[in-house]
């Protein structure tokens, strides 16, 4: 069955039992290495003409199954490839992308990581990044995009605010541009959004976050759909033909030659997880796909504990504001019913009246909510964005990311929602 809906995909899809000793579980293939057995076959394999497993570095077998389902959840997709962490998906699809030159064209509300990794990292690789003034301003992407832009960079909903971007429309002018369009979907995950359906080239994910859910697993993802067209005079990478890509007669090969529906992930494995080496271990593979199996019934708990809380929120003298698609007067409602009709995401932030100290008292005060950098665990999770997770923004980047001091982040968890309210209710008392 090629077409399995999504709950039958998280469970099922890239793996057979009968190929695995008939395990019912994915089993863990915790090797380094895999016996060639013979001179032909090593050398299939060392040409990129077998996809087999050779080393876990590059390709594993229990990876091979978390990439093959994590394909199948998004339909439309071609291929994906797993690595070490989110920040090792975000790097490699953006340095893949800009092959060492160009720009990139990047919303102001990303995770911190991600944002201070333009400044850190990308300006040695000779990679410069615009921020686009007015994320939700369309035009304002068509006129920040320079004749050496690369690419746009968003999140689908951003961290820690969950706005909603119109990928649709920001797709669009991407490929009017010629360039591809990359979505960070970690806080929406495919069960919420599927960024392909609606124009993205690229989707990244931090797997460590709510795909897998459970706190213990450091994971990301890169998944492409096989359709953007790559230019030769933009996108010289894709075409040149390096040595270990030759064919067994000698024949040179491009990415493009070799990895005709994968061209963007295949480079990745390639040259960006063969050479740089984030690896993802296979018993975090394992791990991940365990998580997965869950997801659907996860969001749709945690979710439905993030409507009661906002509402709880907004009751609240103590409480400036809050924001999420579904808070009162949230100028994102519209746009999260067309892309995420289930629910955006099971994170908000709320304005905490009073001083710093005062946001400090509170995090002091909770009882059940972790404070803790993660988000999408299954515990609820509670944090101060600007001086932790977003701490390497400037004051000027923060306000660029709409991130004050008084912001306080909460990731929903699966607990007893009335626990979870009376828990910030004795917080706020104590205040």
């Amino acid at each position: 069955m090629e077409a399995q809906r999504f709950d039958t995909a998280k469970i099922h899809a890239g793996y057979n039992p009968a190929e695995h000793n008939w395990a019912i579980s994915v089993p863990i293939y915790q090797t380094v290495a895999f016996e060639l057995d013979n001179i032909n076959r090593g050398l299939e394999l060392f040409s990129f003409n077998s996809s087999d497993s050779l080393y876990t570095r590059v390709t594993n077998p229990t990876t091979e199954i978390l990439e093959k389902r994590i394909v199948k959840m998004h339909p439309g997709a071609t291929g994906a490839v797993a690595v070490a962490s989110g920040m090792a998906a975000v790097s490699y699809s953006l340095l893949n992308v800009t092959g060492g030159s160009g720009r990139i064209l990047a919303s102001p509300r990303l995770y911190g990581g991600s944002f201070d990794s333009f400044e850190q990292i990308f300006k040695e690789y000779g990679v410069q990044v615009d921020l686009v003034p007015d994320p939700d301003d369309i035009k304002a992407y068509e006129e920040a995009i320079k004749e050496d832009t690369k690419c746009i960079y968003i999140e689908s909903v951003s961290n820690p605010n969950a706005t909603v971007l119109d990928i649709e429309k920001i797709a669009q002018v991407a490929h009017q541009y010629g360039i591809p369009l990359i979505v960070d979907n970690t806080l929406a995950t495919p069960y919420l959004i599927n960024p392909f359906e609606f124009g993205a080239d690229v989707v990244v994910y931090s797997a460590t976050k709510g795909l897998t859910g459970h706190g213990n697993v450091m994971a990301g993802i890169v998944v492409e759909n096989g359709k953007f067209n790559w230019n030769k005079d933009k996108y010289p990478q894709f075409f040149k033909t390096p040595y270990f890509l030759n064919d067994l007669d000698g024949t040179p090969r491009s990415f493009l030659d070799l990895f005709v529906d994968i061209p963007f992930t295949g480079r990745i494995r390639a040259v960006y997880l063969n050479y740089m080496g984030a690896a993802l271990s296979p018993f975090n593979a394992y791990l991940a796909l365990i998580g997965i199996e869950t997801l659907s019934e996860r969001l749709n708990k945690q979710l439905d504990n993030t409507k009661k809380i906002i509402s709880f929120l907004e009751s609240r003298d103590e409480v400036a504001w809050v924001k999420h698609p579904w808070a009162q007067g949230s100028p994102y409602k519209k746009l999260a019913e067309k892309y995420a009709p289930k629910g955006a995401a099971a994170i908000l932030s709320f304005g905490l009246k009073g001083d710093l100290d005062t946001v400090h008292r509170l995090l002091d005060s909770v009882k059940i909510f972790s404070l803790q950098a993660n988000i999408g665990d299954a515990r609820s999770l509670i944090i101060n964005p600007a001086q932790t997770t977003h701490g390497e923004l400037t004051p000027e980047d923060l306000q660029a990311a709409d991130i004050d001091t008084q912001t306080i982040r909460l990731s929903i968890g699966l607990e007893d929602v009335k626990d979870l309210i009376e828990d910030l209710k004795q917080a706020f008392e104590q205040l």
